[in-house]
């Protein structure tokens, strides 16, 4: 009962939270307004900057800040103990990670849809903006590098969930240009795409389908005897080129559509499950008895085997769930330039990140209570503590890929057997749920690479005034078209992807590399995206009391992160790592600086509004 009782809390937490803190930050903080000028119809263009409906908005924005975050981290981070995990979940979350997703999409709906690393040219100084675009730039090369490693590794171990992961993608097509077309509403055939996806997961082991999966992802819970990992990588990165440089009618929002609703379908699932497993048990073990659903981990485990001191890495290790820095890009990336009704900023902003809070909720559930109706050990099936003790032994036991997404996966999917579902399709369902998402993340980074490489290069690049005669060639020129700035993003991601990501490693791995850099990387972003925003409200004269301990928060811990990760690679001669590091830290107290030196000035001082939404004339359309 402990189990259901803390997912039934969360969830009423969450709901109040969005009804109250959020509802206020949009009133009284941002004071959106249904009327006023957005991005999406001043500047609408068919590809990018496409108004839509909040419900597809909401889906497109979730689908890309979830990913594997919200699942790889907590899975990992229940090692220290389930309270300090579910803790910074729900509070993070609510009071931190919301905050700043909301306030990343409101401050780039008011300037015309930038990315905040642009935005931070404005309201900090010019200088910040190429530092902070070049962080941008190692954070997002590192997830194009890694999450095409992910999604192989994911079909590698549930081969059952190929098919229907790659039969979503034509499907989503058909749907956004007969919906482009013929304005159609896009939840029948979504619902329908959704349902031929659960059936080619059920029969994802027999006839054609078997043979087509085996063929492509080999056995079953084996690595390495699929498709080799670097073929992999290179078909997802040539689908992700393809996919950013599409408008986003075109495949990106009804794709994401598709999976908000399995994800709506699968937390459902999730949570009746849960329900069942919590009042009469989970499904009936050999011996007929079911196994009753307890949390087996304990509440806090300070001294893990192997294991980095739960502060600060507890707060780097979830970051999706709670906060996390990629999120900012989504925000100003691609939703900004969608929203179609300032006031919907709430729902998606406020409301994405409280649903992913709650995903990452159920995963710490799955992988401390459900892992203990059984997993697969050496010796047979475990119960109990003994299957907690069988993933969460020591840090190189958890760390792994496969074993941070097989505990949720199993556990996960013995809530649902709990309903009577087989054990081969409730995997196989959580297999293509954490692949789908995967996915969405790959390509939504892509076309936010092009976007950062676009500004970046915009920077080298002359005005040219049409008809000069001192009009001159430039050499980065190519790097501001979307077509050649998507191509640099995959081409250096694919070069760092192709390396061996250990000695003794396969190629296509590669991302391995610099994915210790990742995690303090990426809250670091969240720290800088909150300076922009505090600068935004801070020249309008606007409450920030709500922001400044947040704003400390989340760029005092990634710096003691990423400071005692440099202390280790030096000790372990890991000089590029060392480099990186150190570099990074130097941009970060450069950003601040320049931030601190700005700060007495800019109170009630308006940057320059050339390039906001505010700048138009008064007078816009109702939603």
């Amino acid at each position: 009962m402990q189990t259901l009782a803390i997912a039934l809390g969360a969830l009423v937490l969450y709901l109040v939270a969005y009804h109250t803190y959020g509802r206020f930050l949009a009133r009284r903080i941002f004071k959106l307004d249904p009327a006023a000028r957005v991005p999406s119809v001043e500047m609408e263009d068919g590809t990018d900057y496409v108004p839509t409906r909040k419900g597809v908005i909401f889906g497109h924005h979730f689908t890309s800040i979830a990913g594997t975050g919200p699942i790889v981290g907590p899975a990992l981070a229940v090692i220290w103990g389930w309270v300090p995990a579910l803790l910074w979940v729900l509070f993070g979350s609510i009071l931190i990670g919301a905050v700043h997703d909301f306030g990343a999409l409101v401050v780039s709906i008011r300037n015309r849809g930038q990315t905040v690393g642009d935005i931070a040219g404005r309201v900090l100084s010019k200088r910040t903006r190429l530092l902070f675009l070049s962080v941008l730039f190692l954070a997002l090369t590192i997830v194009l590098a890694i999450f095409g490693l992910v999604i192989a590794s994911v079909w590698d171990l549930y081969p059952q969930s190929i098919f229907p992961c790659l039969i979503q993608i034509p499907l989503a097509v058909l749907i956004g240009v007969y919906l482009h077309r013929r304005g159609i509403n896009i939840l029948i055939p979504s619902i329908i795409t959704l349902g031929l996806m659960y059936l080619t997961i059920f029969y994802g082991n027999v006839g054609v389908l078997g043979v087509f999966n085996q063929m492509l992802g080999g056995e079953p819970g084996v690595i390495g005897d699929g498709i080799p990992t670097i073929a992999w990588v290179a078909i997802l990165l040539i689908y992700s080129y393809i996919a950013s440089v599409l408008p986003v009618w075109t495949l990106l929002q009804p794709r994401d559509f598709i999976n908000s609703l399995q994800l709506i379908s699968a937390l459902g699932l999730i949570v009746i499950g849960l329900v069942v497993a919590g009042l009469i048990g989970g499904a009936p073990a050999a011996d007929g008895e079911r196994q009753s659903l307890e949390i087996v981990a304990p509440a806090f485990r300070m001294a893990p085997e192997g294991a980095p001191w739960i502060f600060p890495f507890l707060f780097i290790t979830i970051a999706c769930g709670a906060i996390s820095g990629f999120h900012c890009l989504v925000s100003s990336g691609t939703s900004s330039k969608q929203v179609k009704c300032e006031s919907d900023a709430q729902f998606v902003g406020y409301g994405s990140m409280l649903t992913e809070g709650f995903l990452a909720t159920l995963v710490i559930l799955a992988c401390v209570a459900g892992l203990g109706l059984g997993a697969k050990g050496a010796d047979g099936t475990l119960f109990g503590s003994a299957a907690y003790d069988a993933r969460y032994g020591s840090w190189a036991a958890a760390g792994g890929l496969g074993a941070k997404v097989g505990a949720f996966v199993e556990g996960s999917a013995n809530f649902l057997t709990a309903l009577g579902l087989s054990a081969s399709f409730a995997i196989a369902l959580m297999g293509v749920f954490v692949a789908s998402f995967a996915a969405t993340t790959l390509d939504t980074a892509c076309r936010l690479q092009r976007y950062v490489v676009q500004e970046l290069a915009s920077t080298f690049v002359p005005r040219e005034t049409v008809g000069s005669a001192q009009l001159r060639l430039n050499p980065l020129k190519w790097l501001t078209n979307k077509h050649g700035a998507t191509i640099f993003a995959i081409v250096v991601a694919g070069t760092l992807a192709y390396m061996p990501g250990k000695p003794d490693g396969v190629p296509g791995t590669g991302g391995l590399l610099l994915w210790p850099l990742f995690g303090a990387t990426n809250q670091l972003l969240a720290g800088l995206a909150f300076l922009v925003i505090t600068f935004w409200l801070w020249r309008r004269a606007l409450p920030v009391w709500f922001i400044v301990i947040p704003t400390l928060f989340m760029l005092i811990l990634p710096g003691i992160a990423m400071s005692m990760n440099v202390v280790t690679f030096v000790k372990e001669s890991q000089w590029l790592l060392a480099v990186l590091g150190l570099a990074t830290i130097a941009l970060q107290l450069w950003i601040i600086f320049e931030a601190v030196a700005a700060w007495p000035r800019a109170r009630g001082v308006l940057e320059d509004l050339s390039g906001s939404t505010e700048s138009l004339p008064e007078g816009g359309r109702s939603c």
